[in-house]
């Protein structure tokens, strides 16, 4: 890294600033950052910090993530990078015929709760590289749910804007609305229930979630409202060691998990945007952003084409980030004139990330969601176990690799990021949001690899988002006017968006650099970078 040209400079309305340090965590809640943080003065390495800091964000921010979670990382030992999907299968029961009366797959409830998988990451992160013990983990989890926490002001609104749609969802209110509202920001809010279940799981590794008594309850509460997911379809489930899949871009190597999540879209963008003289078009300006809208469009087209299980896909990464192919896909861009790729694109978002870099070279990128903010709006009576709600990325297209089926892995939001050079760390990053993620991990790398900004500056600059339609393009507060215009002309519809929207998802980003590093917490949640 003593190569890489970083700018100081802040350009942009946000001021927070980076963390420098040899040992960080960054993520998206302060408390959550800081369990991660006493993991890692405690002994613990860049693992331990990960799954202490996701275990207390189930606790402190329920409107991303929860222990009905999935979760994805990408994990440098110091020598290696390991790929982790620990994404949760369909119920056997579910066919095409099961969903034979709608057109879309189910956004909410039962019928889109696919088995979680965040609780099998955790155990099976801490049993192959952690050092400390796993149940220590869950100390400031279970703390926060027992003895309550002041809820945070981004997720106050959050929270509240999420009981107008899943006030009505099964164990719902119960759990998250007890005073029969959202707390507002500054509320303490106490969940004892999921204390008892955080302990439960940490005493057990586990085992009481997917095999003991929370499985049962999971299973008892899905018969009781005509569900198909059984006590056996949790017992089946388990997370998977894969192989990373990789991109060159400037010297540099991305790395992203292979499907069935979406992560070959920043690759293939990344391999589009090679054929473009980046570093030479102003950062902010109209042709640097609607290169990068065209060869996102592009690559999201092939992604939605595409990915699903891997069992199921035709094509897979091996083709579709071809050389060739990506050079061919460059050709069909227009500098001047913005164009539809065919394709839609899924909406909504509810993610949370996690970035954490220890002193010995160990870094974790490490991401776990619900979907759809609290998923499904599923509760399960009595455990504090809110449920995802990922059933709702299948396809009921009987000719899509993505069709619905038993025991299938549906179509997943979810890529963590790592980037290498020459084989050595770069930078532990994501981006958090649905759709959001690719287009955020494309505008960050350009940044920060085109134009040599920190990842402080990278992460606050104001986003472009891409529209259902794929013409449509909403934007940041903070772009100059005169850009906007430019973009109107080639043909984008620009949308702007309000200054407090959260469509524009979060990034976390910890960058290593001779003697330690530099961690990064944007400014559109409450989060917080942390080091010592």
């Amino acid at each position: 890294m003593a190569s890489h040209r970083i700018d100081w400079t802040f350009p942009y309305s946000s001021r927070r600033m980076p963390v420098l340090a040899r040992n960080a965590v960054a993520t998206s809640q302060p408390l959550a950052a800081q369990a991660g943080l006493r993991a890692l003065i405690e002994g613990g390495n860049a693992v331990d910090a990960a799954v202490a800091a996701a275990i207390t964000a189930t606790v402190v921010e329920p409107v991303a993530n929860g222990l009905g979670s999935d979760a994805f990382a990408l994990i440098w030992d110091g020598h290696t990078l390991h790929g982790l999907n620990a994404s949760g299968r369909s119920p056997q029961a579910w066919s095409r015929e099961r969903f034979a009366n709608r057109t879309e797959m189910p956004a909410l409830g039962w019928d889109s709760v696919t088995v979680p998988g965040a609780v099998s990451a955790w155990v099976a992160m801490s049993e192959r590289f952690g050092r400390l013990p796993f149940s220590g983990l869950f100390e400031a989890a279970i703390g926060y749910a027992r003895d309550g926490f002041l809820v945070s002001p981004t997720i106050a609104r959050q929270w509240q804007a999420a009981t107008r749609t899943l006030a009505d969802q099964p164990g719902f209110a119960e759990a998250f609305m007890p005073a029969g509202r959202a707390p507002d920001a500054g509320e303490l809010f106490r969940f004892e229930a999921q204390a008892e279940t955080l302990a439960a799981i940490a005493s057990s590794r586990g085992e009481a979630f997917y095999r003991g008594h929370l499985a049962a309850a999971m299973a008892a509460d899905a018969r009781r409202h005509g569900a198909a997911l059984t006590a056996d379809d949790l017992a089946r489930h388990e997370c998977r060691w894969v192989t990373p899949i990789a991109r060159d871009y400037r010297g540099y190597t991305m790395h992203e998990l292979p499907p069935n999540g979406q992560g070959m879209a920043t690759l293939a963008a990344l391999g589009i945007l090679e054929h473009f003289d980046m570093a030479n078009l102003p950062v902010d300006g109209a042709d640097s952003i609607h290169l990068q809208l065209e060869a996102l469009k592009l690559a999201f087209a092939d992604v939605y084409a595409h990915v699903a299980d891997p069992e199921a896909m035709r094509l897979g990464p091996a083709e579709l980030l071809a050389d060739d192919y990506l050079r061919q896909r460059a050709g069909l861009i227009n500098p001047q004139r913005a164009r539809w790729s065919g394709t839609g694109v899924p909406r909504h978002e509810g993610t949370v990330y996690f970035s954490c870099a220890d002193a010995s070279g160990m870094m974790v990128s490490l991401m776990q969601s619900n979907y759809r903010g609290f998923g499904s709006g599923v509760v399960v009576p009595g455990t504090g176990i809110s449920l995802n709600n990922r059933g709702s990325g299948f396809s009921l297209d009987p000719r899509h690799p993505n069709v619905v089926a038993g025991a299938k892995l549906p179509f997943h939001t979810i890529i963590p990021g790592f980037l290498t050079r020459a084989g050595a760390p770069v930078m532990s990053f994501g981006v958090m949001g649905a759709n959001m993620q690719p287009q955020g991990q494309v505008q960050t790398l350009v940044r920060v690899l085109d134009h040599g900004q920190n990842v402080q500056a990278a992460s606050d600059a104001p986003r472009w988002k891409i529209t259902e339609d794929q013409l449509g393009v909403m934007v940041e507060p903070g772009f100059d006017p005169q850009v906007l215009d430019e973009l109107s002309r080639r043909g984008h519809r620009i949308t702007l968006a309000a200054a407090d929207s959260t469509e524009f998802g979060a990034a976390q980003l910890i960058m290593r650099v001779p003697g330690g590093v530099i961690a990064a917490s944007e400014r559109r949640r409450d989060g917080q970078a942390v080091g010592f």
